[in-house]
Formats: C-alpha cells, structure tokens, sequence
C-alpha cells in the first residue's frame, strides 16, 4: 500500500480532524456514482477508504509511522556507508594517481642525469663542447629550452664577471700553467651552467604534475549532510526568534528565523553535521515545520483565519473586530457575503526575502444560531415551497 498520507494529501502531524475532512472531500471527488467514465474510479475510491481506515485508527496509524521512521533511517544509513565507500575509493585513485606521477618524475629525472653524464664524458674525450640551448633542446624540446634559457644566461653573465678581474689583471707573458687552469675553471664553469639548464626543466615538469595531481595531500572529502526537523510557532516566525535545534549525540545548534521562513523552508549549518572517520564533518540541514495554530493556517507566506458568521450580518452586511498577528484587526463584512468568501489584509502576513509580507486571509463562514428560532424556520420554509408572506 502507498504512504497512507500521501494517499489523502495531509501532512504526517495532521490532526484527526483533518484527516477525516481530507477523507470526505477525496472521497466525494472520485466517487464512483460521480465518474461513471473513468475506470479507475472504484480502485482510487477503495484506496483512499483504506488509507482513511489506516489513519483514523491510532494503533495501526502508530505501527506505520514506526514502520516509516525504520525505513527512512535504513535508507539514510545506506547512503551514508555508500557516500564513505565512494570517498575511500576517490582517495585511492587520487593516491595511485600521485604515486604513477612521482614515479615517472624519478624516471626522468634518472634518464636526464644519465644522458647529462654520457654527454660529459663524450664532451671530455672529444675535446668539443655542445651549447646547453641544444642539449635542452634534444633531451626536452623547445618549451624546456625557454623555461632554462634565463638560467643559461645568469650563468654566463656570472661567468663573465668573474672573468673580468682576472682580464684586467693578467700579463702579456702568462704562463702555460696559469693557461691551462683557466680552461679548466672555464670547463667546469661550463658544466655548471649546463646543470643548472638540465634542472630548471625538470622543476618545472615537477610542478606541473604535482599541480595537475592536486598537490602531495588531498583535501579529505566531505560527510554525508545531517536532515533534522525543527517545529517551530507562527508567533516564533512572526518575531524572528532564536531557535535551537537537537542534533542528536548531545549537540544542538541555535540560529534566528530569518525573512523568508515559513513552511517547508530549509536552513544549513556549515560544518554541524554528520562526523565520519576520515571525512570532513558534514553540514546539518534543518527543514523548518510551522506547529498547528488555533488562530492561523500557513499557507506560504499567507496567514487563513476563520471567522464565523450569524446569517443575518451575512445577509446585511458588518463590522467585526478579529486577531490579527500582530493585534486587533477590524474587518468590514460586505452586504449578502456567503461562505465562500475570503477577505484579504494585505501586510499582515509572514515576512518574505523581498522585503514584504504575505497577507491575512479571513474566511467567513456562516453559523446558525444555537437554537431553532421559529420566524427564520417559517421564512426558509416559505422560500422553498415558493411562498411569499
């Protein structure tokens, strides 16, 4: 059987009283004797007589509502220990990933020193010295070569400056051996230059991986958010009160209702929910629920009041003083109004986002005196038979 409440269009703290009229209305609305046309008649007409049966009946409404509660809890449970699967199995890949990039960075890195180490040995046998711009160039490409080009050139610019002194200070007849020295500070300066070019190339591939891979630690997920219900007075909305709710595991968290609360309205709290080993702490996602008011319905942000009715001030016309939310309310009854008729006071309803408010609804309804007054029976008795006194 589908949600009995569902069924009948009634919430699932509604009141017998609204339960039975919610009955009566579907029930005369998909009678069968109403909608001979319509096949499905006979079952929607059984299906809300058993919704109605299961309602009205505190014992088996109670066994319901239990039974739902254990499913809706089931469920969230289930989405949960999904959720936390799901984010064990993210962070594995987002690892595996990490660990393949970091090892392909050390092969390269131990490719690129091998090859920089055969090219010195050959350089030295050869006596011949290839620029660093073409070894860059064939081990990495163009791109390398740019990233390394500023290095190349602090190099030889320092090279140079240490150069000049010695320029300066030198004489015509310097030595073979002072010749020979300085070529070899000149070879070794040279090899640090094309050091340096070779890892400027590999720090920037570095980066790039490690920024395409998230860096070395990824941020730990996020838990499942926590739903809670929290019931709340017309006259708590109206004033925009601070309100508490019970998080379970002896939490609780406060916040005010806001302009744009009313029935259904939703509100998070950032990081107030759900604690998961592993996982950063959820939000708590409150659904705020308008408790049953003797004076007001919510309907959006609209307030409906009833306000009864004698049939002579319904047939002539009055003035009746009635309560508004916020105080006394005077409302001008118009001549000959019947049942169905709604007088709206603009302003006077819950606040809204765009800075106003809904309005209060007042519904007449007709009310018959508490005792048969025998002028009014002769007068209606008259009317229906078509006599006139």
């Amino acid at each position: 059987m589908r949600d009995p409440y569902k069924i009948l269009g009634v919430k699932r703290d509604a009141g017998q009283d609204e339960i039975k009229a919610a009955w009566r209305n579907m029930a005369k609305a998909v009678h069968p004797d109403h909608n001979q046309g319509d096949p499905t008649a006979s079952a929607r007409f059984a299906e809300i007589g058993r919704a109605y049966e299961m309602l009205k009946d505190p014992k088996k409404r109670s066994l319901f509502d239990n039974a739902a509660r254990m499913a809706e809890a089931k469920a969230n449970e289930n989405t949960i220990m999904q959720q936390r699967q799901a984010a064990r199995e993210a962070a594995a890949r987002a690892k595996a990933a990490q660990a393949n990039a970091e090892r392909v960075m050390e092969e390269l890195a131990r490719v690129a020193a091998q090859k920089a180490a055969a090219d010195a040995a050959k350089q030295r046998k050869t006596g011949t010295a290839e620029p660093p711009e073409e070894m860059i160039e064939r081990i990495f490409g163009t791109q390398a070569r740019a990233a390394a080009g500023g290095g190349r050139a602090q190099g030889f610019a320092a090279a140079g400056a240490s150069k000049r002194p010695e320029a300066e200070t030198a004489s015509a007849d310097k030595q073979p051996d002072a010749a020979n020295a300085e070529a070899e500070q000149q070879a070794a300066e040279d090899a640090t230059t094309q050091a340096s070019a070779v890892m400027q190339p590999l720090s920037l591939l570095t980066s790039l991986v490690r920024r395409f891979t998230g860096g070395s630690a990824a941020a730990p997920e996020k838990a499942p958010d926590q739903f809670v219900t929290k019931t709340v007075t017309v006259d708590e909305v109206i004033k925009g009160s601070w309100v508490s709710v019970d998080l379970g595991e002896g939490r609780d968290a406060g916040f005010a209702l806001a302009a744009g609360t009313t029935e259904g309205h939703q509100i998070r709290l950032k990081g107030q929910g759900h604690k998961l080993a592993g996982l950063q702490r959820g939000d708590a996602v409150v659904s705020i629920h308008i408790a049953s008011d003797e004076r007001f319905t919510v309907n959006g942000f609209d307030l409906h009041t009833v306000l009864p009715v004698t049939i002579e001030n319904a047939v002539l016309g009055t003035e009746a003083r009635i309560e508004g939310p916020n105080g006394p309310v005077t409302v001008t009854i118009p001549a000959w109004s019947g049942s169905d008729k709604t007088i709206q006071i603009q302003g006077q309803g819950l606040a809204n986002t765009d800075g106003g408010r809904g309005d209060l609804v007042v519904e007449l309804r007709i009310m018959l005196w508490e005792k048969p007054d025998d002028k009014v029976t002769d007068l209606m008795r008259s009317m229906k038979n078509g006599l006139f006194l």
